[in-house]
């Protein structure tokens, strides 16, 4: 009978391992699932915002008159200005190289002119992101740099003048921070692009690999339109192992070798869209010793119960067959038995206390990375200026189109020899070219580094830069704004770039508080307090819980659904670096009113 139960039991067992590592295996994926989504989320915003920011540059630079100047007139003083400006605008974006080609795709002018890599002169007429630049208008083409060898995004907009195309502003983006931050993690990333090609990774060896193998056709298509150099275009060392489902989600189990590794091991591997782009992000998560450790620990807590019930199984019937046979020695074994069954249960106990405590420890961990992914995981769109500069671009298509239909009416005046018309008409045109001159100035000044130099900046001015900045999402949403100043405007020690940054701020989480409300309201106001002005921007949104308000300035702390919670954080450190302070309280449970205090410029 013992050997019967023994083998049942080993049977029992057996199976019962397998299970329990089964059921380890999947809580391990489930668990880097998560942790994985996260992250590919949290690089694809990231990229995402790096790419946003720098396209904005060419939109700007395609109607700056200084670029305009310097196509239609040749003029070296006018080139050299432009260099220099270009040079300045690199830096302080961190661009790699700005330039500008004229209309047969010559260089003219470009911020590294002093350098012995120098662009001007250089014709890039063979690049696509000229020709498609020429035809559409705009174009965005990754690829190795014919001059610096070095791999970036090239990022053009054609500059129109009255009798077609006048050049073409090129901004090259490189992506060394971004692959560097990557690199610091412990999850291998890479992106690719439409045909499966690594453009961006944090493994430089896996650069311009490939997902599939390409045909011999499509590699050497490849290669002679010097694209990516003469890079061999080899497939990744990236094998799939198998697909599977983990917390209901695809997921992709598979076996890569890096580059310092001796031998392949198993990653998850997560894919996520890096939006407005063709282009798909990867992220490796390590799994191989995440998963050996959840089984082993989902084996060995099943063994710990599991191993003392078949034991005691086993003493049970033990003691029921040396009970039939004689019962004194079954006395005897019994009470030996209830010695021993007190030691092991003892020592059972013992064993699941400590394993309470390293649940409970595991628990507590796992709890603190739960939180922290949630705050990761609430990254959103970085990148307000290329926001704005859509709202703007759409601001300026109406003028547009309106000085073309005056633009009309004059001719048709014209011909008529009506000249009372037709001068009203040009007043009317020069009207809204002035129009047009105040926005592009205000995005202009936006999107100008500040230099941190404090001076005399008028409130009423940055209030107004601020509005103008926001104008077309103000338009768009039925959100009310009034704005209450005193008698005679009122001058502050602050400097006028940051401060309309804090304001634009504060004024689109107000408009994001009141954007599902029928009657919101904004009230921007202006008082005085003694030798300081207060600067009040007040909303009737839902107003702000009290448990985000107590961390409100504390960084990844948010009540917005997608927010990343470092706007207010941001402007926080503007105001404290102006000496001045940001104040916030709840008015009747709803209204909520952040106050900007300055000092009174004397």
């Amino acid at each position: 009978m013992l050997i019967l139960y023994a083998a049942v039991s080993g049977v029992a067992l057996t199976v019962a391992l397998w299970l329990a590592g089964d059921y380890g295996r999947t809580r391990a994926y489930e668990g880097l699932k998560t942790r994985a989504r996260s992250a590919a989320d949290l690089n694809a915003t990231v990229l995402r915002s790096e790419l946003e920011k720098h396209r904005s540059i060419p939109f700007i630079l395609s109607t700056d008159p200084d670029v305009e100047a310097a196509l239609t007139s040749r003029d070296p003083g006018k080139v050299e200005l432009l260099d220099r400006k270009f040079e300045g605008l690199a830096e302080g974006t961190r661009a790699s190289v700005i330039y500008l080609l004229d209309a047969d795709g010559r260089t003219l002018a470009a911020s590294n002119w002093k350098t012995t890599t120098s662009f001007v002169g250089n014709s890039y007429r063979f690049r696509p992101y000229y020709s498609l630049a020429v035809d559409k208008g705009s174009a965005e083409y990754f690829a190795l740099g014919t001059v610096s060898r070095r791999p970036g995004l090239y990022i053009s907009r054609r500059v129109d003048g009255p009798a077609g195309v006048l050049g073409i502003v090129v901004v090259k983006l490189e992506f060394d921070q971004v692959e560097a931050g990557w690199g610091r993690s412990d999850m291998p990333s890479y992106v690719t692009e439409e045909r499966g090609i690594v453009l961006i990774t944090s493994n430089q060896n896996w650069r311009f690999m490939t997902e599939t193998p390409l045909s011999a056709g499509d590699a050497a298509s490849i290669r002679a339109s010097l694209q990516f150099g003469e890079a061999p275009l080899r497939t990744l060392p990236i094998n799939k192992v198998r697909d599977d489902t983990f917390g209901g989600h695809p997921a992709q189990v598979v076996a890569a070798r890096l580059p310092d590794a001796k031998q392949s091991g198993n990653f998850l591997k997560i894919e996520a869209p890096v939006r407005t782009t063709g282009w798909q992000l990867h992220l490796l998560v390590p799994a191989a010793d995440a998963v050996a450790g959840r089984v082993s620990e989902a084996r060995l807590s099943l063994g710990l119960v599991l191993v003392p019930i078949l034991g005691l199984g086993a003493v049970l019937l033990y003691r029921r067959e040396r009970t039939s046979a004689l019962a004194a020695e079954a006395a005897a074994a019994r009470i030996e038995l209830e010695h021993h069954v007190e030691v092991r249960t003892h020592d059972l106990r013992q064993a699941n206390e400590r394993l309470e405590w390293e649940i409970g420890e595991r628990q507590r961990t796992e709890n603190k990375l739960h939180t922290l992914m949630e705050d990761l995981s609430q990254a959103n769109r970085l990148a307000s200026l290329g926001q704005i500069t859509a709202g703007v671009a759409h601001e300026i298509n109406q003028p547009v189109a309106a000085i073309r239909a005056y633009a009309d009416n004059a001719r048709a005046f014209l011909d008529r020899d009506d000249k009372m018309h037709v001068q009203d008409n040009l007043a009317m045109i020069a009207s809204l070219t002035d129009r047009i001159g105040t926005i592009t100035d205000g995005l202009r000044s936006f999107s100008r580094k500040g230099t941190g130099e404090v001076g005399p900046v008028s409130s009423m001015e940055a209030i107004e830069g601020a509005l103008l900045l926001l104008g077309s999402r103000i338009r768009a949403q039925s959100t009310s704004i009034e704005c209450h100043y005193p008698i005679g405007d009122l001058v502050v020690s602050a400097n006028r770039t940051r401060l309309e940054q804090v304001l634009v701020n504060l004024v689109q989480n107000a408009l994001d508080a009141t954007r599902d409300s029928v009657d919101g309201s904004i009230h921007i106001r202006l008082d005085v307090a003694g030798d300081e002005v207060e600067l009040s921007v007040s909303d009737n949104g839902p107003g702000i819980p009290q448990h985000v308000l107590n961390t409100l300035f504390t960084p990844f702390r948010t009540a917005k659904a997608n927010g990343l919670g470092l706007g207010l954080v941001i402007s926080n450190d503007i105001v404290i670096d102006l000496g001045g302070r940001i104040d916030v309280k709840r008015i009747q449970e709803r209204e909520t009113c952040f106050t900007v205090v300055l000092r009174r410029y004397q």
